[in-house]
């Protein structure tokens, strides 16, 4: 008998349901479980439909099967110089990391063999010498991406109506869009060719879920919402096509349907998990987004219930290649937005890193406790800890982790404000929060947990300075509605500066957004008085 773990509410019934039926393969994973992709190949007609679902399985980035259902065609047909590409393929996540020494060796090596098998159709030539662009030379990642780019611009403008050289072709824009872009032409330009995919080919599993990428920013998240209502629909058995429309219901504020899509998708991870299918550590971007919407929506009792049940996982294995495991991540960043979220401030000061934390998860550590320290009052330890973060971002640089380096030192400077505020130095705390939050706003960044501008309106509601409080509140939920922070920090703020009116309307969003919860947050409470008053 199968045991299940502790469960979200809601979730047990069906992930025990689920992990109970062990029997499914590939070949039961037909087009409306995975959506329908079309991509004749010349290859031996009985690896067509297996071909034609490992490209649906790239679509919806289940690499891990993706690989093994091209590695099964190559055995079966060794004369398929496809099966070959899309090995190459599977092992490029291209959204997710930058191949390493290894993966690139392996991948040239996929694309070698096969061009040496001479495919006899110039397209599939095309595809072909494309990843070859990409996994070839010595070139730094940008370039190598860059290369891919252009060889499928030229694919697409070859073959105009080939549908999965447009759909990869805006792929490939998404994977070689410049760091920290303001202006996100490459996602606009993809956006633009895929709404036209959209119409023609509306069961297409890329299509959907590419547009959901690239309208995955405060500015352009409106727009996909098509996607993210459709994407489920075309590939139900994926467990990432599941999570994947909480990224644009998490911008929008919609947290009744981000916390749907990314119970499903766990429950779908465990399910594939239970036959065997790769994949499993994929739950826990799910449970991130889950954690983050319960608290949201007033049911901080079933995100603290998810902490629980991670806390009793066993170490879990990288599926992004990103070197640090999962369960260790989701163990230090989970309790460090619960408690900050909740403004538990002693209890975010005395967090500790869980078991096995590498540097960049002691980070976010360091981030909650020096912000909870100060805000607690203890400036002095709050600068302890800013000062073992700004030795993990040394340590990164030496590293040449350039990314990483600049999430934490970007964290240091969100902490180190706490510190200014609580010396004194709150001109120069106002100053710093504006410059990050600017920053953060121009690039669409997800915040780690708290938006920065949002931390400015706090800042200024503890300062007294109400009107100005209100200004950064209604700024920062144009660009994170319906965050409950946001909203009671809005209204508080107007009920200070003596604008009733709107201040119970702020409290009454507060309500609607925390409808059918139990929580016995204070606020709500408050809240609640303070609008049956009216």
């Amino acid at each position: 008998m199968k045991r299940c773990g502790l469960l979200p509410v809601g979730f047990l019934l069906i992930a025990c349901i689920v992990l109970a039926d062990e029997g499914q393969h590939h070949e039961d994973l037909r087009p409306e479980q995975l959506g329908t992709v079309h991509f004749p190949v010349s290859c031996a007609a009985a690896v067509q439909k297996p071909f034609e679902r490992g490209v649906a399985l790239l679509h919806s980035f289940w690499y891990e099967e993706a690989e093994k259902e091209f590695t099964q065609i190559a055995k079966d047909d060794p004369s398929c110089a496809m099966a070959h590409w899309g090995v190459a393929m599977s092992i490029w996540h291209q959204l997710w990391n930058h191949p390493d020494a290894a993966t690139i060796k392996h991948g040239e090596a996929e694309a070698k063999q096969a061009k040496s098998l001479r495919p006899t159709t110039a397209r599939e030539q095309g595809y072909i010498a494309a990843i070859g662009s990409f996994y070839a030379g010595k070139e730094k990642y940008d370039a190598r991406a860059n290369a891919y780019t252009n060889a499928m611009r030229q694919m697409h403008q070859r073959y105009p109506d080939d549908r999965e050289a447009a759909t990869f072709y805006a792929l490939s824009l998404l994977a070689s869009e410049p760091d920290n872009d303001t202006t996100f032409a490459n996602r606009k330009k993809a956006a633009a060719l895929l709404e036209k995919l959209f119409a023609e080919e509306p069961d297409h599993p890329g299509v959907a879920h590419y547009l959901i990428h690239s309208y995955d920013k405060p500015q352009l998240a409106e727009s996909g919402l098509p996607a993210a209502r459709r994407y489920a629909q075309i590939a139900p058995a994926s467990p990432h096509a599941l999570h994947m429309p909480s990224h644009i219901f998490a911008r929008l504020g919609l947290w009744q349907d981000d916390i749907d899509s990314n119970l499903a998708s766990i429950a779908a991870t465990r399910k594939t998990a239970a036959m065997h299918m790769g994949g499993e550590g994929h739950q826990f971007h799910a449970m991130d987004f889950l954690v983050y919407a319960y608290l949201q929506s007033g049911r901080e009792a079933e995100a603290q219930r998810v902490i629980e049940e991670v806390q009793a996982m066993p170490p879990t294995k990288d599926v992004h290649e990103f070197g640090y495991d999962p369960r260790v991540y989701a163990l230090s960043k989970f309790p460090a937005i619960y408690t900050l979220e909740l403004h538990h401030w002693a209890e975010a000061a005395a967090l500790a890193s869980p078991l096995g934390a590498d540097s960049g998860d002691k980070a976010i550590t360091y981030w909650a406790r020096a912000i909870g320290a100060a805000r607690s009052g203890n400036a002095a330890g709050s600068r302890k800890d800013v000062a073992e973060m700004e030795n993990i971002h040394k340590e990164m640089l030496e590293k040449k982790k350039t990314s990483y380096a600049e999430f934490v030192d970007e964290a240091r400077k969100e902490a180190g404000v706490w510190v200014d505020h609580a010396e004194g130095r709150n001109e120069d705390a106002i100053r710093s929060l504006r410059n990050i939050a600017q920053r953060e706003e121009a690039v669409g960044d997800e915040p780690i947990g708290i938006p920065a501008r949002e931390m400015l309106a706090d800042l200024l509601l503890e300062i007294k300075r109400p009107e100005q409080a209100l200004t950064e509140y209604e700024a920062d939920l144009k660009f994170n509605p319906n965050r409950f922070n946001g909203l009671y920090g809005a209204a508080q703020a107007a009920e200070m500066s003596g604008k009733t009116e709107k201040a119970n309307s702020y409290y009454a969003q507060v309500l609607k957004v925390c409808n059918g919860s139990s929580s016995d947050r204070p606020e709500l409470s408050r809240a609640k008085a303070l609008v049956a008053q009216k």
